[in-house]
């Protein structure tokens, strides 16, 4: 999660870690036209308050960006995430085919908006998925599900802390090691927020075993 992603092999592996958006930059997309294109292709997935659509198939976008934003992701980083998500959607091991339990599916099909539609689609998205919120979760103590549960939850699927969020990596498939995930968690990157101001240290460093050591396990 440390910057955008290049040519460097380096800043690829980074970029895969965060789980941001694939297929470049979306800007300047049309907020009214996304509306109308958000309620023809994704309200009877998704549950988004200001399309007034209910869906529940996908994500309630409102509850994934919600903490997101009281953590500090800025709106474009937001539109490159929903662009990113649509153009190659986030994967899910399922044992559907009987012989490869590993097998991954797409959760959504790919491109369902393409160029400009895609565009105003995210901008949409953007400027208006979480804006009413949640209670932020505040977390005392060093109990690293707890504090997964209300810092993390949201974003990231954990089979150990039921955690299904999709808008950073899957942890079970990625299973990062300790140092990986302390660093991250401290200085966060492109789309997800640093918590070294939000957590202490201790909570950070319980929030990170919890992670290395349940990752892809059940």
């Amino acid at each position: 999660m440390r910057a955008l992603r290049r040519v460097l092999p380096l800043i690829g592996a980074a970029v895969l870690l965060a789980g941001c958006g694939t297929g470049g930059l979306v800007r300047h997309g049309d907020k009214d036209t996304g509306k109308k294109l958000f309620i023809a292709k994704c309200a009877a997935c998704h549950t988004l308050a200001a399309a007034g659509t209910t869906g529940t198939i996908g994500p309630n976008l409102d509850a994934a960006f919600a903490e997101a934003r009281l953590e500090g992701y800025k709106e474009s980083a937001i539109e490159d995430i929903v662009a990113g998500q649509i153009r190659a959607p986030g994967q899910y091991a399922t044992a559907s085919n009987g012989k490869n339990p590993n097998f991954l599916q797409a959760n959504m099909p790919a491109n369902l908006v393409r160029g400009r539609e895609l565009a105003d689609v995210a901008a949409f998205v953007a400027a208006n998925a979480g804006l009413n919120g949640f209670a932020a979760q505040s977390v005392s103590g060093t109990n690293g599900l707890a504090i997964f549960k209300a810092k993390c939850a949201g974003c990231h699927t954990l089979a150990a802390a039921g955690a299904t969020g999709t808008v950073g990596p899957n942890l079970d498939q990625l299973k990062p090691p300790l140092a990986r995930v302390q660093r991250q968690v401290i200085h966060g990157g492109v789309v997800m927020p640093a918590f070294q101001n939000v957590l202490t240290s201790a909570q950070i460093k319980a929030v990170a075993k919890f992670v290395a050591s349940h990752a892809g396990k059940k």
